[in-house]
């Protein structure tokens, strides 16, 4: 059975994807230091939560309303979020600890950060973004609701 919940595990758990694998791009090409390039992430976000809505809408247009709607494009953000933030903890923290003491070093208030912040931190950025991004997409969404 479709339900709001399982749709957002699961578009949350390839947003997550999606995310991890942007940040091993960025690696890759060695513009992971570019703090700027972390919009990006934005629109990875968006295009989880914009994948499962339409989703969602066109499996079950009799029960797509609002609120419904808008409800799954944050828990889709927010699961997406928990998930890349989880990552980036194991990542500064295990994998790559040289790469936490290069945020250390340079960045502004780095002085005040470890892998539990910067977790966190990843977490509630993505959370925050979701909540705006869900209200905007929601908004151009055709729900089954009239005025």
């Amino acid at each position: 059975m479709i339900t709001v919940e399982k749709t957002a595990e699961k578009y949350g758990s390839f947003t997550a994807i999606g995310l991890i694998a942007l940040f091993f791009i960025m690696k890759l090409i060695g513009v992971i230091h570019v703090i700027e390039l972390r919009a990006l992430n934005f629109f990875v976000l968006a295009t989880g939560v914009v994948m499962a809505l339409r989703y969602f809408s066109k499996t079950k247009p009799e029960s797509f309303t609002y609120l419904k709607g808008l409800g799954l494009g944050v828990l889709t953000g927010i699961i997406a979020s928990i998930l890349f933030g989880i990552f980036v903890f194991v990542y500064t923290s295990l994998l790559d600890p040289a790469f936490m003491q290069s945020i250390v070093d340079n960045e502004p208030f780095g002085r005040y950060l470890n892998p539990y912040i910067v977790g966190v931190a990843v977490s509630v950025e993505g959370i925050a973004s979701t909540l705006i991004l869900a209200f905007i997409v929601m908004n151009y969404m055709d729900t089954k609701e009239t005025m």
